[in-house]
């Protein structure tokens, strides 16, 4: 049976809303969270940087025998994924396919929405993934850029949100979408405002559940997972002081973040 945790990254805090899932699905797992809080924001750097950045941090997280990999970041996933995969040897799961494969699985009409990042939907990268599982499906998609730093300062209902949330969502709203997917690993902290506006009609694709999901499933097929009796240790690590990464972490898990340590990659990196 093996005691190894579950390694998580991102390009800052939004990956710890899919950590709390991980931990809502699987309490008796230890995991290992980076964030790479000195170079965030990813989505405006290109592919070729944000490659090299991924591969520096799984190879951080191999250094502590994790057994698998989520890549908690849908810019990673949408440029760096299959490179990972290739070049690391345990399980890599990224956030953008287990969303895509929800959204088609609970579609009725087909016309599924996407809201993300300007990199992320720039990518095309969920538009890709939704058509492969469906190819006849219509994909809208719409760039929200102000619901990051909406989420991080807490403003999730107020009048500013809410104003900002009818700009970007009314297109994909007259559109007639009935699914949308939250793209972006900030906007859970905004999903029941979202909620509110598109309508009881439109079904909210959240991928950080979906995520959790497929980590619970490929867990358990290589008969990996802790004893359910066991209860799960949780570290951080991060690549700039801490104390902004603690104070906005703590409203995206709940309160529950432990120490935070900085660590410097240049001198702590090694391939699995």
């Amino acid at each position: 049976m093996s005691w190894q945790a579950i390694g998580i990254f991102d390009s800052g805090v939004g990956g710890l809303t899919v950590l709390r899932e991980i931990i809502r699905t699987l309490p008796q797992e230890d995991t290992i969270y980076f964030g790479d809080t000195a170079r965030v924001p990813y989505g405006t750097k290109s592919p070729e940087t944000v490659t090299r950045y991924a591969h520096e941090i799984t190879s951080f997280l191999c250094r502590r025998d994790i057994k698998l990999l989520v890549v908690a970041c849908n810019t990673v996933s949408a440029v760096a994924l299959p490179g990972l995969k290739r070049q690391f040897s345990l399980p890599v799961v990224g956030v953008i396919e287990p969303g895509a494969r929800r959204a088609v699985e609970v579609t009725r009409s087909g016309r599924v929405g996407v809201i993300g990042t300007a990199g992320t939907i720039r990518s095309s990268a969920y538009t890709r993934a939704i058509k492969r599982l469906k190819p006849d499906a219509c994909v809208l998609t719409r760039a929200c850029p102000l619901f990051v730093p909406l989420a991080e300062e807490g403003w999730t209902d107020n009048q500013v949100a809410r104003l900002t949330a009818e700009s970007y969502l009314r297109e994909l709203k007259e559109a007639g979408i009935d699914t949308l997917v939250l793209g972006c690993t900030h906007y859970p902290l905004l999903k029941p405002l979202i909620a509110d506006i598109m309508g009881p009609d439109v079904t909210l694709v959240d991928s950080a559940e979906e995520t959790a999901r497929t980590v619970a499933a490929i867990l358990a097929d290589k008969h990996l997972l802790r004893p359910a009796a066991e209860e799960g240790n949780h570290h951080y690590y991060v690549s700039d002081i801490p104390a902004g990464f603690i104070r906005v972490g703590n409203r995206f898990l709940g309160g529950r973040l432990g120490d935070v340590y900085q660590v410097d990659l240049d001198k702590d990196g090694e391939e699995c």
